[in-house]
């Protein structure tokens, strides 16, 4: 059977490598990102007869490519498109953490959100509606302590239903203003005739609105799209901007 990747995103102090350490057990090796300073952590595992590789993405606190770490993940995410990005959340500090979790709900829909700490958030009486959880964001959810190793299965279980395409998580949309929202309809069908489906147009719009010059530099790359139609997204986007 093929193997499935994992990404591993969140936070710093989330219990991000805590719990890739608790899957991965000596399975595992470091090294650099390719051309970068940043150390990366893969490693293997088999849950239930499927095999994983599993990455943990340096952790951040967003996507917005404003350090090294957050340019290495983000463009992991985006450009390896694993088959399952697990984001990790401290539960003690939900509210905090849902920001990073939301930027990856609009790269890809393959999200599973992985509340990390629950023993601690228990403790000190913080009670996590998942249910909830998972009808307002329309991803899976799943609680676990890594370090105790509690809900690892209930976990993995979800990985597995997102990464056999058993369970299609349909993120909810985050509504911007007005202003912004029509320029995303302006630009989005660009996106979407000189790029296809490679990338989320919808996400790719707002970065360009963003006036992300680094995700368009990563978009020239021979592997992804033609130099040609990532400056003209690029001039649609500034175009949209005045």
């Amino acid at each position: 059977m093929m193997e499935k990747t994992i990404a591993l995103a969140g936070n710093p102090n989330t219990g991000k490598s805590t719990l890739f350490n608790t899957l991965t057990g000596l399975s595992q090796h470091t090294g650099n990102w390719a051309g970068k300073t940043v150390t990366m952590a893969a490693g293997h595992f088999e849950y239930q007869g499927q095999a994983y590789r599993i990455i943990d993405l340096p952790g951040t606190y967003s996507l917005y490519s404003n350090s090294t770490d957050e340019e290495v993940a983000r463009n992991y995410i985006i450009l390896e498109q694993p088959d399952v990005t697990v984001v990790v959340l401290d539960a003690t500090s939900l509210e905090r953490n849902l920001n990073l979790a939301l930027q990856v709900m609009e790269m890809t829909n393959r999200v599973v959100l992985c509340i990390n700490l629950i023993d601690e958030a228990m403790r000190l009486g913080v009670r996590i509606d998942v249910a909830k959880l998972q009808e307002r964001l329309g991803v899976p959810v799943a609680t676990i302590s890594a370090r105790k190793k509690i809900g690892i299965d209930g976990l993995l279980e979800k990985v597995g239903q997102v990464a056999s395409g058993q369970l299609i998580p349909e993120p909810a949309p985050i509504v911007y203003s007005r202003e912004i929202e029509e320029k995303i309809k302006v630009l989005e069908p660009h996106v979407v005739r000189l790029l296809g489906n490679r990338f989320p147009p919808r996400w790719v719009a707002l970065r360009l609105l963003d006036g992300d010059t680094d995700l368009i530099s990563t978009l020239k790359s021979p592997a992804s799209a033609p130099a040609a139609e990532a400056r003209e997204v690029m001039q649609l986007g500034n175009a949209s901007c005045h």
